[in-house]
């Protein structure tokens, strides 16, 4: 009769048991460290670069700045709690209320968006990387937590184009036909 959670209760998580344990450490570092980065890129050497873009690119640069840091504060948040509750000064209860908070969501623009090959390389660089890394703690968090969510693909995370994606839907459609 209780076999469903009894199989549940022998389930071995990976990414809970990564994230309860010492092995949670690098990926900790590694976040930190594209916070670290990212906030020296844009207050140093992405100021430089910004100001020679185009109207056009600089607007773009401005709007992707605010998403990257965004999205890299959103991740910091989602590893100190996780590493609170590795370090015993928050229960798993208490992380999952307040991980409610964190929104590991947030989008991108499109590769092909007007100006966007006009960014400075690292800029885009730190853009990539944070969208791996905010789609690898994505799969993480739904895997300890279970909230339901569809974990979604890097490039699902950048904004579509919507002829592609109508594109897309046409030919699943006829596929299935």
């Amino acid at each position: 009769m209780n076999e469903p959670s009894r199989e549940s209760a022998n389930t071995i998580k990976l990414a809970e048991r990564r994230v309860f344990s010492p092995s949670f450490k690098p990926l900790y570092n590694e976040g930190m460290g594209l916070v670290e980065q990212a906030a020296e890129y844009l207050d140093g050497a992405g100021r430089v670069e910004a100001k020679k873009l185009s109207r056009l690119a600089a607007t773009l640069y401005a709007a992707e700045s605010m998403r990257l840091t965004t999205r890299l504060m959103q991740i910091a948040s989602w590893l100190l709690l996780q590493r609170a509750a590795n370090s015993g000064e928050m229960t798993r209860d208490q992380v999952a209320s307040e991980k409610s908070k964190v929104r590991l969501d947030t989008a991108s623009a499109h590769d092909d968006a007007a100006g966007w090959n006009e960014l400075p390389g690292d800029f885009v660089d730190l853009v990539r990387r944070s969208l791996r890394l905010q789609a690898h703690v994505r799969r993480m968090d739904d895997e300890i937590y279970g909230n339901g969510t569809t974990v979604v693909p890097v490039q699902a995370m950048r904004r579509s184009n919507p002829v592609s994606d109508q594109i897309s839907l046409l030919n699943t459609a006829f596929a299935r036909n």
